[in-house]
């Protein structure tokens, strides 16, 4: 299930059919002893996983990609299976004498669903051996039995007769940095040369946030009703003498062009070039 089989229907795992499951109706027969095993959820979900392969792969021979299915696992006894599921998408057969890992672990991931025929599944002590007796078929070849016999290994390791035997820990102690600290980003070395650098950080923090009350409040007395209307006045008298002041200056502009009309001045005659003379 952690694979991605649909199994919930499934009676029993390793599932186990009767060896000529195939035999009188091909297919069609096939497909219904599956689906009366509780088998057509998986097939249903490999059938809608159809679809077109990405990219350029689907140039080389195999244009679609699909899930897999169940894989049936017969003998030579019930080698019809192997004629009848090969119109079932999904499904995979394979001979119990030549049982592939590429199958039983598609993408090296384990948990394939496996469907044997009794007759391949009597077989397999032949093929494989048992804890007592070696392979008839690979020479030299026996199960491999499990060497422990408690497989919480952290009970174990954590048990009281494991733990005197270990080592204390080891508490390394430094005895001085590796790396000269700077004293003006470090603020406890700075601490260490200087005794008041903790007080003028205090006096610092104190009037920063003085200043920040202080500006805060200026800020709130320009924007009130008092502040405004002061503004409004600075604004007026500004410019009543910016308007005095242009006001002089046509005057002045004016008595000179009439003086020059009269002849009584010359541009760059003064009082003081007057007196010189």
């Amino acid at each position: 299930m952690a694979r991605g089989h649909k199994v919930d229907n499934v009676p029993e795992l390793p599932l186990v059919v009767d060896s000529n499951v195939s035999s009188n109706g091909g297919t069609q027969g096939l497909l219904g002893a599956l689906t009366k095993f509780g088998v057509t959820d998986d097939l249903m979900k490999v059938k809608k996983s159809k679809k077109v392969r990405s990219g350029k792969g689907k140039y080389r021979n195999s244009r679609y990609v699909m899930r897999k299915g169940p894989l049936i696992i017969y003998s030579e006894k019930s080698k019809a299976v192997k004629q009848a599921a090969r119109n079932l998408p999904g499904v995979d057969v394979c001979n119990v004498h030549r049982l592939n890992i590429l199958q039983l672990a598609p993408g090296g991931h384990l948990g394939r669903f496996c469907i044997f025929t009794k007759d391949a599944f009597d077989e397999l002590n032949a093929v494989f051996g048992t804890y007592d007796a070696s392979s008839e078929e690979k020479k030299g070849y026996t199960l491999a039995r499990p060497v422990m016999t408690c497989a919480d290994l952290s009970r174990i390791i954590n048990s009281d007769q494991v733990q005197a035997k270990l080592k204390d820990l080891k508490h390394n102690v430094i005895a001085h940095d590796k790396a000269k600290k700077n004293p003006l980003k470090n603020a406890t070395m700075m601490k260490k040369l200087n005794p008041y650098a903790a007080k003028a950080a205090e006096l610092r923090a104190k009037a920063e946030k003085d200043r920040h009350a202080k500006r805060a409040a200026v800020l709130k007395q320009k924007r009130s009703a008092a502040g405004k209307k002061a503004k409004l006045a600075r604004n007026k008298l500004y410019h009543q003498l910016q308007d005095e002041q242009k006001a002089a200056y046509k005057a002045a502009e004016d008595l000179i062009e009439e003086e020059e009309k009269a002849g009584n001045y010359m541009p760059g005659d003064t009082e003081s070039e007057e007196e010189d003379d």
